[in-house]
């Protein structure tokens, strides 16, 4: 449970990289790196984000994150063959209270960002790729670099990060196992069902201020 805290938190390091718009001819790797460090600042300097306030935390994901990161098919990836199977109307529920999930999931690591810094290593990629793999490392105060992957898809209205890497495992496939038990034991209706209770709980949560 320790581990997988310490890969949300720095799962939320990642969100926070795609955070504003970007000229169309910008390389994706380009667009990570001149964005992020303005993410992480704002996090450090906002004392009500730092105190753990959610609504604050998710003024700031909704409105500079969550544009950038297709939800749509990482929900697709984590749903995997089930998601074929789903309705219209049951994707579209799907897609919503996983976002939210994730919203909640990553605001209490929002509040404990503070020294790190974040290292990108050079592009592997062609200039007509559609979809590339951003590479970089976080460097935090105390202990190795954390190996931090993106996975970027270039989208009609830009690129967009649909997955990331965090210590050699993909925030996906993390969700994917779990949402096929949900599935298997209730259908799709029982995840959404199981999602909206998680995010019910988690919205009722008290703010944990970083220490």
């Amino acid at each position: 449970m320790k581990m997988m805290k310490q890969l949300l938190a720095m799962a939320t390091i990642a969100f926070a990289t795609a955070a504003q718009a970007a000229p169309a001819l910008e390389a994706p790797d380009v667009l990570v790196k001149r964005i992020s460090q303005d993410v992480i600042d704002t996090a450090k300097a906002d004392k009500a984000i730092q105190a753990g306030d959610i609504k604050r935390v998710t003024e700031l994901v909704e409105s500079k994150i969550l544009p950038y990161v297709d939800f749509q098919r990482m929900t697709a990836l984590a749903a995997g063959r089930f998601w074929r199977d789903a309705t219209p109307d049951q994707q579209k529920q799907l897609a919503a209270e996983f976002r939210t999930l994730l919203i909640y999931t990553y605001s209490g690591a929002l509040s404990q960002i503070k020294n790190e810094t974040v290292e990108f290593k050079p592009l592997r990629a062609d200039p007509s790729d559609t979809e590339v793999e951003v590479r970089s490392q976080v460097n935090v105060a105390r202990g190795e670099p954390v190996p931090l992957n993106y996975r970027v898809a270039k989208t009609p209205t830009g690129w967009k990060i649909y997955d990331i890497n965090v210590l050699g495992a993909w925030l996906v496939e993390t969700y994917k196992s779990s949402f096929a038990s949900e599935i298997s034991k209730g259908g799709v209706d029982g995840l959404i069902k199981t999602l909206a209770a998680k995010n019910k709980a988690l919205a009722s949560r008290p703010a944990v201020k970083a220490k």
